[in-house]
C-alpha cells in the first residue's frame, strides 16, 4: 500500500501539517513519498522520495498548476491514496486531483479504526467510518487528528517536478491579513471557554466571571458561536483560533476534534464536565465530573478571594 502526502508551504515555510500527513500514513501503515511545491532549503525531514517543485516558478499556489504537479508525482508513484491536511489549499486542490483521476474521495477522517476511515456527521458529535469504493482514493484529513510525536528526522531523496507546459492563466499574488479580531486568544495565558453544555446564553456571563477571576480571556466553542451566543472572535478550534495558552478551562465542552485541535496545546487543560466520557477527558490534565452550571459559580467565588 502507498500514500502520496502533499505538503502544505506558506510564506517560504513548510507547514508542520506535514508531519500530521506523515502520522496518518503510519497509521494507516503504508510506504509514503511526498509532493512539496517549495523550495528545497524547506524540504521536509523525510527518509523517502520528495518530489519537488519550485514555488518559485509555480505559485505558492495556482490551482491548475499544482493540479498537475501532483498528478505526474501520482503518474511516477502510482499510489492508492493522495492525501492532504483538510484546510483551505486541500479543500480547493483535492477535490480537482480527484475530478481528474476520476476517483472517489473521502475528507475530513478524523481517525482510522479497524481499517475504515471516521469522519464527523451530525455537527461533530457523532462519526461514521467509510471505505472507498475506487481503487484509489483522494484523503483529506483533520488538522490535529494525527499528531506526530518525536522530533522530525530524515534525509529525503530529491527528485525535481517540471511542467512541459507553464503557462497559467491564474497568478498568484500573495496573502490577505484576516481581518483584526475584536479578541486575540493567541497571546492570552490563560482562556476559559463556554460550550454547548452552559445550556444557555443566559449562562455566558457566568463563564465570563471565571474568565475574569483567573485573570484570563473568554473562549467559545463552534456550536456556542454558531448559537449566536458568543460572538466569533472568541471561537476556539479550527474554524475558529488556534491557541497555546499556560491554562485552558473548558466548561461544558465535549470534545469535538475540530475544538481539541485548536487547544490542545494548552500547557495545563481542565475540563468541566457531567459526562466523564467526553472525549475532552482524554487530552484533559483534570476532569471536573461536575454541572458546570453549579460548579463553575462556586469554583469563581473561591478564586475572587
Amino acid at each position: 500500500m502507498k500514500a502520496l502526502l502533499v505538503c502544505e508551504y506558506r510564506e517560504g515555510k513548510l507547514l508542520d501539517s506535514t508531519y500530521e500527513l506523515q502520522a496518518f500514513a503510519g497509521q494507516l501503515g503504508a510506504d509514503s513519498a511526498m509532493v512539496l511545491i517549495g523550495s528545497e532549503a524547506q524540504a521536509p525531514k523525510f527518509n523517502g522520495k520528495v518530489y519537488l517543485a519550485d514555488a518559485g516558478k509555480y505559485g505558492e499556489y495556482n490551482p491548475d498548476q499544482h493540479k498537475k504537479l501532483v498528478l505526474e508525482a501520482v503518474a511516477k508513484e502510482n499510489p492508492d491514496y493522495i492525501v492532504f491536511s483538510h484546510s483551505s489549499y486541500g479543500w480547493d486542490l483535492a477535490p480537482r486531483v480527484a475530478a481528474a483521476l476520476k476517483t472517489g474521495q473521502i475528507s475530513e477522517i478524523v481517525a482510522i479504526v479497524d481499517g475504515k476511515f471516521e469522519v464527523t456527521c451530525c455537527n461533530a458529535k457523532m462519526r461514521r467510518a467509510v471505505t472507498p469504493k475506487t481503487a484509489r482514493t483522494v484523503l483529506t484529513i483533520q488538522a490535529g487528528a494525527f499528531s506526530f510525536t518525536g522530533e522530525p528526522h530524515g534525509s529525503p531523496q530529491l527528485e525535481k517536478l517540471e511542467l512541459a507546459d507553464s503557462a497559467s492563466n491564474v497568478e498568484f499574488i500573495g496573502y490577505e491579513a484576516a481581518e483584526q479580531r475584536d479578541v486575540d486568544l493567541t497571546r492570552a495565558e490563560v482562556i476559559v471557554s463556554a460550550g454547548r453544555g452552559i445550556g444557555k446564553k443566559d449562562n455566558v456571563p457566568v463563564i465570563a466571571a471565571l474568565a475574569k477571576a483567573l485573570g484570563g480571556e473568554l473562549g467559545a466553542s463552534r456550536p456556542v458561536v454558531d448559537a449566536g451566543w458568543i460572538e466569533h472572535s472568541h471561537q476556539v478550534g479550527t474554524t475558529g483560533q488556534t491557541v497555546s495558552p499556560k491554562l485552558y478551562v473548558a466548561c461544558g465542552i465535549s470534545g469535538a476534534i475540530q475544538h481539541l485541535a485548536g487547544m490542545k496545546k494548552a500547557d495545563f487543560i481542565v475540563a468541566i464536565n457531567k459526562d466523564r466520557d467526553a472525549p475532552i477527558g482524554e487530552v484533559a490534565d483534570v476532569l471536573v465530573v461536575a454541572d458546570v452550571m453549579q460548579f463553575v459559580p462556586a469554583f469563581t467565588a473561591k478564586c475572587a478571594k
